[in-house]
């Protein structure tokens, strides 16, 4: 395995399988062909096409759209055609910073092919023998690649939070860090790719932030989405990365952004090191 294999696995689709979604005149989203065809059976709401699917235009404003999308995906899930909600709204706009055209429940992201956002925070600490990386191990009931390692914190952007309020309250549930100290946390850029699930499609944006934090702070967690936490060296890090699966899918490229910005990786000793640079930011545009 290299590190360009999960960047590759973290941007397998095939955009001829979809059918763009649109509201108010512009594309928010990305629909399987044969989820079209079930919105078809919602004119009043949906007008499916071959080339496009659109938000009936007589909804015009967020609530009324967002009621009327959720009132079709709980048909849909009546029928196993959709997955459960799981009770946390995201924003549906076209680009991120522009004002919300509706929200969704979290679970519906990929179903609509729906651009998410969410925050990671890679939590380091500088020692004598060098560079060092807090991770943390996914709980055995995780529906996500549950057992695997993680950032020290990360979390999915709800509707109503800012990245830094998000952030905060991430930072506590998964890690005790407190309010003082998670502020400190600083924005470093934002890692992006798109990923075919069971659903759909997941154009996913990470917004990275970096965390210095003390020789003597030790996380744990307080919610129970992960089970542990160890210090790694950098070096060990990037060598797990490379040689296996041992990391969450995404967080692998998260780590990789960290590995590049803080010189862990180089452009003299790494020769997939401009591809790497350059697959850390793709998506569905």
């Amino acid at each position: 395995m290299a590190f360009l294999d999960h960047i590759a696995r973290c941007n397998a689709h095939d955009l001829a399988k979809f059918r763009p979604l649109r509201v108010a005149g512009q594309r928010v989203g990305w629909v399987r062909h044969d989820t079209a065809a079930r919105l078809a059976a919602f004119p009043r709401i949906f007008q499916v096409t071959e080339e496009a699917i659109t938000l009936d235009p007589r909804l015009d404003d967020p609530d009324s759209r967002s009621a009327a999308v959720d009132a079709v995906a709980a048909a849909l899930a009546a029928e196993g055609a959709a997955p459960k909600p799981k009770g946390e709204r995201y924003r549906v706009a076209a680009r991120w910073g522009e004002p919300a055209l509706m929200t969704v429940d979290r679970g519906l992201v990929s179903l609509f092919g729906i651009r998410a956002y969410g925050i990671h925070v890679n939590g380091w600490v500088k020692r004598p023998d060098g560079l060092h990386l807090w991770i943390g191990r996914r709980a055995a009931d995780r529906a996500v690649e549950p057992g695997k390692l993680d950032n020290m914190i990360a979390g999915g952007q709800p509707a109503h939070l800012t990245l830094m309020d998000n952030l905060v309250k991430e930072a506590w549930e998964e890690a005790a860090v407190p309010e003082a100290l998670a502020r400190r946390a600083r924005p470093v850029g934002a890692v992006s790719y798109c990923l075919e699930d069971e659903w759909g499609l997941k154009p996913d944006l990470m917004f990275c932030f970096d965390l210095a934090v003390p020789a003597d702070f030790t996380p744990h967690n307080t919610d129970g989405e992960i089970s542990g936490f160890q210090c790694l060296k950098a070096a060990e890090v990037a060598a797990r990365i490379r040689d296996g699966g041992d990391f969450k899918f995404n967080v692998n490229l998260v780590i990789l952004d960290f590995l590049v910005r803080h010189g862990v990786l180089s452009p003299d000793d790494e020769p997939d090191y401009i591809a790497i640079v350059g697959g850390l930011r793709q998506g569905d545009d």
